[in-house]
């Protein structure tokens, strides 16, 4: 009777299976938890967010559709906006982006020593805190690093929720799981590309005639194709092998192209449909022959429904300081067809 020798391998067992199934996926950092309401708690001087203004922040980046938007209907206001010597545009441009980004925003009163009002300044939404009393209000950047602001200084314009009304939250917050899902799939592509694995097929090998040498040599030249020098080329001898004793069956390609262009679509259509931006606006090309339709009327409607009602919103500083600070010239939409080029269509 052979008896084996030290360091060889010990033989593989043919009568053996080896089979195993894949768990529930696991996401990385799952968000959704910006979205669990737990109302306003008070710990002990001012009352928390109702979500994470963090995650909001976060948030903006994750799909090119769902910050655009914003950055859209940021720049229509602040090109309309009539500058004031107590409101400068680029603080309204930063006023603005922080009401459409957390549904608030907040503007400071700073005054003299003599008490005659100097200037307006923004205060970062992102930190402010609403008092117990709903009439102070904290900057709060860490639990030790926090302002009390002088009362009766701040102006406090929010977006309503109907489960409290302490803080205002943002109109988009239905749009941001289709914004993620666009982030997601983005960022699985870009991983599928880079782990240099484009491949994605299982080898399988049932021809007995193999050695365990050469089972090896195929699973170090396997690993030696990925990363760089992507695709590159195996050469497979088999002497005396059966037919389909060698296999390479594929995983689907990665599930079919995993739907990336499906999911981009879907989740860029959700995002407009949130911020109810025309796509024309936004330059996006139209997977279709008939396209979107002309931008002029288009943006007539957009300036119409949405940026009047917010020029409006945005006005109730004027009654809060006793004067008219805020004021816009009309939207002015260039008509640049061949009867009316030139000519301008003001929308009041």
């Amino acid at each position: 009777m052979d008896t084996p020798t030290a360091g060889a391998a010990p033989a593989p067992d043919a009568a053996r299976l080896e089979a195993f199934t894949f768990g529930d996926p696991v996401p990385v950092m799952d968000r959704r938890e910006i979205l669990d309401y737990v109302e306003c708690w008070m710990n002990g001087r001012w009352y928390e967010p109702p979500v994470s203004w963090e995650g909001l922040a976060t948030s903006f980046r994750a799909a090119v559709h769902h910050s655009s938007a914003i950055y859209f209907k940021r720049n229509v206001l602040a090109s309309t906006y009539i500058e004031h010597p107590l409101l400068d545009r680029e603080t309204f441009s930063a006023w603005v982006l922080d009401y459409l980004i957390f549904g608030n925003g907040y503007l400071e009163r700073r005054g003299s020593r003599t008490g005659r009002m100097v200037r307006l300044q923004h205060a970062l939404a992102k930190y402010v805190r609403r008092g117990g009393d709903l009439e102070k209000y904290f900057f709060v950047r860490g639990w030790r690093d926090e302002h009390e602001f002088e009362p009766g200084t701040i102006h406090h314009i929010r977006e309503a929720d109907i489960h409290q009304e302490v803080y205002g939250l943002p109109e988009y917050l239905s749009a941001l799981q289709s914004a993620w899902l666009n982030e997601s799939a983005t960022l699985f592509r870009r991983k599928y590309y880079n782990n240099g694995s484009h491949a994605g097929f299982i080898l399988y090998i049932s021809d007995p005639a193999q050695q365990q040498g050469d089972i090896d040599a195929i699973r170090q030249a396997l690993r030696d194709s990925k990363g760089p020098g992507n695709f590159r080329n195996l050469f497979l001898y088999s002497p005396n092998g059966k037919k389909d004793g060698i296999q390479l069956i594929p995983v689907s390609e990665v599930a079919a192209k995993d739907e990336f262009l499906n999911i981009k679509a879907v989740s860029r259509d959700d995002m407009l449909a949130a911020h109810r931006i025309p796509p024309q606006l936004l330059g996006i090309v139209p997977g279709n022959t008939g396209g979107f339709g002309a931008v002029l009327p288009a943006a007539k409607v957009f300036a119409r429904n949405e940026i009047l009602p917010l020029q409006t919103r945005l006005r109730s500083v004027n009654a809060w300081l006793g004067e008219e600070v805020i004021r816009f010239e009309p939207y002015v939409v260039e008509d640049g067809g061949a009867e009316g080029a030139g000519s301008s269509d003001p929308i009041r």
